[in-house]
């Protein structure tokens, strides 16, 4: 049976429905998978296009991650030492291709705030090698919890018109440092730019022993990590391995066991996995 056109009677009761969810009018537990349900019957109807699904998707679940899903581990974290002279690290500005950076006192617990890229570079361009002050130039530094969600992230990235937030655990040490748009991919998914290699923070290591790999790692990268032995002939990426072990497309949250390690689903949409979480479980391992 054909489906009416748009703005026929089908098509509005739809949108009464989402309209209705989105209101918050129905309370019970389900309420935001129905509205998944709804969007992707829209999706069907060809009322939404795949793309503006995907990325309505990843607007929902920000509300349910946390920062130290996608933050910047502490190790991979590029940092300007306060103590250095500025001849002595404006390169490794320039070459990395970032916009700010954090600026360190004795070691990376020690943030004492944030160098933006365009203050160094306007200074060198202007006065050439005449001494440029860190200490007047940088930026205060903003500390969050890595269990903050990022929906609350984002909120607070606009209200304060800050672009760049250092992430501490629980003792109060640096865990990390996320962006907006580390927090604007969860949504409208990878934003690579000229400086992107491709293979940048593909696996980020988490002080509670837990890892975060985007589902696009190369099984040979995987493997060369953590010394694993997936079989690179079955897929090319872990996230197809994991889709593979699932025999379907599996949902956020979802976990399966697979060599010794448990993968848990943190992002995904109806096309594809993202984003995953990986325990090494040692002599715990096995097979789901």
């Amino acid at each position: 049976m054909n489906e009416p056109p748009d703005g026929g009677p089908s098509t509005r009761l739809w949108f009464g429905r989402v309209f209705r969810a989105l209101r918050g009018e129905r309370s019970e537990p389900g309420d935001r998978r129905a509205l998944v349900r709804l969007l992707r019957d829209a999706e069907r109807r060809n009322v939404l296009g795949p793309d503006a699904l995907a990325m309505i998707e990843g607007a929902l679940s920000v509300g349910d991650m946390q920062v130290r899903d996608i933050m910047v581990p502490r190790a991979q974290m590029v940092v300007i030492d306060g103590d250095r002279p500025p001849e002595e690290f404006v390169g490794a500005v320039v070459e990395s291709g970032h916009s700010r950076f954090p600026v360190i006192g004795d070691n990376r617990d020690e943030v004492e705030g944030i160098l933006f890229a365009k203050d160094l570079l306007s200074h060198f361009a202007r006065n050439g090698d005449n001494r440029f002050n860190l200490a007047d130039a940088m930026r205060r530094a903003v500390f969050i919890p890595e269990s903050k969600r990022l929906d609350v992230l984002l909120r607070e990235f606009r209200a304060g018109r800050n672009h760049m937030a250092i992430v501490v655990d629980e003792y109060g040490g640096v865990a990390g440092l996320v962006t907006i748009e580390d927090v604007l991919e969860q949504i409208v998914g990878e934003i690579d730019d000229e400086h992107d290699t491709g293979d940048e923070h593909l696996i980020s290591a988490h002080s509670n022993g837990e890892f975060t790999v985007k589902a696009r790692a190369p099984v040979e990268d995987f493997n060369e990590y953590f010394n694993s032995a997936f079989d690179d002939e079955e897929s090319d990426t872990i996230g197809g391995i994991v889709v593979r072990a699932f025999a379907r497309l599996p949902s956020r949250h979802e976990q399966v066991t697979l060599d010794g390690f448990r993968f848990t689903v943190v992002r995904a949409d109806k096309r594809r996995v993202h984003l995953l979480r990986v325990r090494p479980l040692g002599d715990e391992g096995g097979a789901d």
